[in-house]
């Protein structure tokens, strides 16, 4: 009898496609890459045409020993790693690792662990795509030529142990771009002024908000303005002057994407993008099923298409027209979306099998595997159901020339809603009240409800918010959000507090000199640019080399800049006039992984370290004694007073020595401009830059 040998990725698939398979199949695993650059070195030859120098990643001989001796047995050799160009590149680095014969070698993908998915792959095996593979060459070099150039820059400039990355100094640009947004907003007042009226024959009161007047809407800037348009209304009748009626809908969601995926869950769940991708990664490989062996839940998980099987599309209808009723289903074949970015490789994640509702695998999953899958299953099923449809009211109502408006939906027809609301919906509200009005309907003032506001900043990029930036922009790709992530925070160029990223000293230092020495590599626009030539290596539009021949001698040309002027820099570590109270030297001024701290000298022989406080020369506005620059315990930077904890001031901003003019408050900078602290004062004036 032939004999067969299926090589995957991991362990974790070898047990779900064991079962599937006869006696005649052995399945074993790779562990992920087996070939990579070297880490000691570039690993690239620049004058041999940039040709990569692969070696055998330690540790893995045995594996690959193992798998030489199983693939001489098997007459024909199923290479059935990630249906993705990393896996197309890990099936390609297999067959030159084990001197695979061309004749007896295969390679097959399937887009979720199921027994039909995998039988279905091995009756039509394929070649390896080497267009797939170029591109996994081309992104891989590009990344090391990026990381292994510009990181000795750093470490020269900072500390040994910084790195740079293609993608991950364009994400920590990103957040260092929206800290300074946040730090340069200037908050502006505003006022919201509602009108409560009694309705006749109603014990209940209405609340309505103004509007504008009949022609336009208007904000209230200041109190001045409240009280002009308080004082004309104030003896006003009050009638209704237009009543709308009509319907509204929402749209059912399109099946999750890994960056959607990624959002929803954060929001849903509090779970981390890493934590996400872990998590849906085990729901793909296998889940062991009570009564049903082990079994892949849930399509494969790295993906920006929306795509879904007919098979899959037919599957779910036929379900929801039997849990839900006929008038559930959707009419067209479910969302589209149509965009240039989009590699339509795979379909959306979703359900193996719609019938495994959450419900019936919760004994079979862990709490977060129960939770994450029941998100994908209930998200999937929605994409395939009607919309909502909400019946609204809206009411103007005048007073003199001014009006007033409120509003009302409730829900006709839940539609999708039944299974799915997404974590962030707003909460319709209905108002049985605005239902009764009519034109007729006798109004009275019986007071005015008037709140001031304050318009808010941006908000800090959160990892969702951060991979759903990445994505619109075009950088990086379903497989490099998680990790790149994870590598900021790592490297602790950004913290993360309460769900917020905030740029932390070290990675303000690190942002400014790629700013500074290598514009481009932190440009967007170019990083956006060079994954569409990426795709266009995938597509076999473009040869791979061409990429990395147009990359390089910009690269290197800027290194060498980078490099002479910081040759006539020469940087010493920054005596202060703090003596070791060990050894009795005076302390220097040294980086460490969450920024400047003060060490000893004499190290290895005194060891004493103790935190910088950095003074900024201002006085603290509460006790007089200096403000000091001082950290949280994650990183993050801010403006406190060296007499803590007596003292409690502190400040994210930079406070000023000068006192506000109108309030005598003291002052902070928010950009090229000095703020009342104060916000109800309001002052602001252009700060002069020296």
């Amino acid at each position: 009898m032939a004999h067969y040998l299926v090589i995957v990725e991991s362990p974790a698939k070898v047990k779900t496609i064991k079962k599937f398979l006869g006696s005649n199949y052995s399945v074993a695993a790779s562990n992920g890459h087996v070939r990579d650059l070297p880490k000691s070195q570039l690993g690239i030859d620049i004058e041999n045409d940039y040709e990569p120098k692969y070696i055998t990643i330690r540790g893995k001989g045995d594996i690959l020993a193992n798998l030489r001796k199983e693939a001489r047995k098997a007459d024909k050799v199923y290479l059935a790693t990630d249906p993705d160009r990393e896996g197309e590149a890990i099936s390609w680095h297999l067959a030159a690792a084990l001197k695979l014969d061309e004749k007896k070698m295969n390679r097959i993908t399937f887009n979720e662990i199921t027994k039909k998915a995998v039988k279905a792959s091995l009756k039509a095996p394929r070649e390896i795509d080497m267009n797939l593979v170029d591109a996994q060459q081309a992104r891989r070099v590009l990344d090391r030529m990026v990381g292994y150039r510009i990181s000795p820059v750093l470490w020269v400039k900072v500390k040994r142990g910084l790195s740079a990355g293609r993608v991950q100094s364009v994400a920590l640009r990103l957040v260092a771009d929206r800290e300074a947004e946040i730090d340069a907003f200037i908050p502006e007042e505003y006022w919201t002024l509602d009108v409560i009226l009694k309705v006749k024959g109603e014990k209940r009161l209405l609340k309505a908000r103004f509007y504008g007047t009949d022609k336009q809407k208007e904000t209230i800037s200041s109190k001045e303005e409240l009280d002009k348009i308080i004082k004309t209304i104030d003896k006003e009748d009050y009638k209704i002057t237009d009543i709308k009626k009509g319907e509204r809908i929402r749209k059912a969601p399109f099946p999750f994407t890994t960056s959607t995926l990624q959002q929803e869950a954060a929001k849903a769940l509090n779970f981390g993008t890493q934590k996400t991708m872990r998590i849906a990664q085990q729901l793909y490989e296998g889940i062991d099923i009570k009564g049903s062996g082990t079994v892949g839940v849930i399509t494969y998980l790295r993906t920006d298409s929306t795509r879904v099987s007919d098979e899959a599309d037919e599957s779910a209808r036929q379900y929801i027209v039997e849990n839900y009723g006929k008038e559930y289903v959707s009419k067209g074949p479910g969302p589209k979306k149509t965009e240039k970015k989009i590699q339509d490789a795979h379909e959306a994640i979703r359900p193996t099998d719609i019938s495994r509702t959450p419900a019936s695998l919760k004994e079979s999953l862990s709490r977060d595997q129960f939770r994450l899958y029941q998100l994908i299953w209930r998200r999937f099923t929605a994409s395939r159901m009607q919309p909502a449809k909400y019946e609204t009211v809206s009411v103007k109502i005048g007073a003199g020339e001014y009006r007033f408006t409120v509003a009302t939906s409730k829900i006709a027809f839940e539609g999708f809603r039944t299974v799915y609301t997404e974590a962030d919906e707003e909460k319709e509200e209905s108002n049985v009240l605005v239902n009764g009005l009519n034109m007729d309907s006798r109004l009275t003032k019986d007071a005015f409800d008037t709140k001031q506001h304050f318009t808010q900043p941006p908000a800090h990029f959160t990892e969702a918010a951060l991979v759903k930036t990445m994505e619109e922009l075009g950088i990086g790709r379903p497989s490099t959000y998680a990790p790149t992530i994870s590598t900021i925070l790592g490297r602790r160029y950004v913290t993360k507090e309460a769900k917020n990223l905030y740029l932390t000293e070290i990675g303000e230092v690190v942002n400014n000199i790629m700013k500074y020495s290598f514009p481009s590599i932190v440009d967007e626009n170019f990083t956006a640019n060079m994954e569409g030539l990426l795709d266009m290596v995938a597509e076999g539009k473009v040869p791979w080399k061409e990429v990395i021949r147009n990359f390089y001698p910009d690269l290197n040309e800027a290194v060498e800049v980078a490099e002479k002027e910081l040759e006539s820099v020469k940087i010493e570590d920054e005596v202060t006039d703090v003596i070791c109270e060990e050894c009795g030297r005076n302390m220097v001024i040294k980086y460490g992984p969450h920024g400047k701290f003060l060490a000893c000298p004499g190290f290895p022989d005194c060891r004493n370290t103790k935190p910088y406080l950095e003074k900024i020369g201002v006085p603290c506005p509460l006790c007089g004694k200096e403000v000091v620059i001082r950290k949280t315990k994650k990183g993050r930077r801010y403006y406190g007073c060296e007499n803590n904890p007596e003292c409690e001031f502190m400040s994210w901003q930079k406070p000023s020595k000068e006192k506000c003019p109108e309030c005598g408050s003291y002052m902070v900078e928010k950009g090229n401009k000095l703020v009342c602290a104060n916000e109800k004062c309001g002052y602001v004036r252009n700060l002069k830059k020296s």
